[in-house]
């Protein structure tokens, strides 16, 4: 695990990691990696300026122009996705698998963007005004502010930035303070690729190290005309109404206290491997991660002990190695919030198969699953860790309600093989969420459809169809090419 050799060869400078305030560890056996100095309240207001001026330039460079910025972005993520992989997965935890994974991710969304910068689309408008016409344009809206969270430490950024850069704002990026070494690493290869460009205005992507001070000086400052914030319910409490009250825009992905149902009529076999992935993948640590289940008591039988022997067979140890299938958890906090959870589960009544401590470095566990008879207390609160909250239910609108009780609206799923059943959980009365999935489990969503829920999840969506309008500003056109001038409404107003 050569740290140095690593960040060589994707482009960053040693001086940028050996000392500073923020001592940098690696989850994996808690090892220091690094030490990052972290930015001035003046600094940050520096880089703010530099994007702001940047604005200024990139918004009158043609769309499909910037569209081959973020081309030239893309095939940089190809030449180093396996040493960007590497680096994700020894600086958050997660398995190699998934941490190439969340490279491909970015790859994906650069792909996406160059292809959406020769369709930022307005609409032609019939005016009820003789000899005029409307039209509807779309037009740069301004710096759009990033803070990302850990698990996702770099594609939730290029979720974002890809999209921004063609609709010609500039970004600026505040990485959680857990995993700001993979957030150097991919500023320098957006650095790479600025390069190449040939013309790109200083500032485009500015980095930011810092704690809260700096996200509230995000939030804060009304040159971030966007800003995109990933994190906690209670870190939206707060954003949202301070980028209300200066009439900024945000843009809130936030928890999920995910939910899927098997019917009688699944596939068992497919829904446990789903199951699986869903709720112990990136050791439960993804706001889609599946944290409640509902089995139908006709097959409750069958399926919850071959869950648990799934469970105990999930090899638990380091992510780099071949085969291993669940990682440590970020940190000692994290731990302690998942024994909490379980401490309070085995209280309300709960029987704990799991969740227990797993080696002699880091903080490893194996997930935990939870037989559960009450539908209350400490499974309406979003855990990040792997824990998995098992009900027998009987009735499908049941099932729903108690889904749909959660007070996050992000993912959920249904396994059945009855159209009747899958169409009425997809059905405007039944799934609640951003997300709803048949036969598949919650987590693992394309950059091909929009992400992102409703209720205490934010309401934001990034990626897909139409989420490039969050980032641009609308603009109704009124032409007149006629010698007249009729009003609208058939007003009179004569001179």
């Amino acid at each position: 695990m050569n740290i140095t050799d690593l960040m060589s060869r994707l482009g960053v400078d040693e001086r940028a990691y050996a000392s500073g305030d923020l001592v940098v560890e690696t989850p994996i056996d808690g090892a220091e990696i690094g030490r990052i100095a972290l930015d001035s309240a003046e600094n940050v207001e520096a880089k703010i300026a530099k994007a702001q001026n940047a604005f200024l330039a990139w918004r009158a460079v043609p769309a499909p122009r910037r569209g081959e910025l973020v081309r030239l972005l893309g095939e940089e993520l190809r030449v180093h996705k396996d040493d960007l992989g590497r680096l994700v997965t020894i600086e958050s935890g997660k398995i190699l698998s998934e941490g190439l994974g969340e490279v491909q991710e970015m790859i994906d969304i650069c792909d996406f963007a160059v292809g959406l910068s020769r369709q930022l689309y307005g609409l032609t408008i019939a005016s009820e005004r003789p000899g005029h016409h409307m039209r509807e344009t779309w037009h740069p809206l301004g710096v759009v502010g990033i803070i990302s969270a850990f698990n996702f430490p770099v594609a939730v950024w290029s979720w974002n930035a890809a999209l921004a850069f063609i609709c010609g704002n500039p970004c600026v990026w505040k990485p959680s303070e857990k995993t700001p070494l993979t957030a150097l690493a991919v500023q320098a290869l957006f650095e790479k690729a600025a390069e190449k460009f040939g013309d790109a205005p200083d500032g485009l992507s500015q980095l930011v190290i810092g704690g809260r001070e700096t996200g509230e000086q995000l939030v804060n400052d009304p040159c971030i005309a966007l800003l995109s914030a990933t994190g906690s319910t209670r870190m939206g409490r707060d954003v949202g109404p301070h980028i209300a009250g200066r009439f900024g825009r945000s843009l809130l992905e936030l928890g999920g206290n995910n939910a899927g149902i098997v019917a009688p009529s699944a596939d068992l076999d497919l829904a446990l491997r789903a199951v699986c992935f869903a709720a112990a993948g990136t050791a439960g640590q993804r706001c889609t991660s599946l944290r409640r289940l509902f089995v139908h008591e006709k097959i409750y039988r069958s399926l919850v002990p071959k869950l648990k022997k799934a469970y105990a067979s999930l090899s638990v140890g380091d992510p780099l190695e071949e085969g291993t299938l669940v990682g440590p958890l970020i940190d000692q906090g994290a731990f302690e919030r998942m024994q909490y959870a379980l401490d309070r589960a085995k209280a309300q009544g709960g029987q704990v198969s799991g969740g227990e401590h797993v080696g002699d470095t880091g903080y490893y566990v194996r997930p935990a699953l939870v037989e559960m008879e009450s539908h209350d207390g400490i499974v309406m609160e979003e855990t990040f860790a792997p824990i998995l909250y098992v009900f027998k239910y009987s009735d499908l609108d049941e099932a729903i309600a108690l889904q749909n009780s959660a007070a996050q609206g992000l993912s959920s799923c249904i396994f059945t093989r009855d159209v009747l059943e899958a169409e009425r959980f997809l059905s405007a009365t039944g799934s609640d969420c951003g997300i709803a999935n048949v036969n598949i489990g919650p987590s693992g969503a394309e950059i091909g459809g929009a992400f992102g829920g409703e209720k205490e999840t934010g309401g934001g969506r990034e990626s897909g169809s139409d989420a490039w309008k969050a980032y641009m500003r609308r603009q109704t056109q009124t032409v007149n090419y006629s010698t007249e001038l009729p009003l609208a409404q058939g007003v009179k107003f004569e001179v």
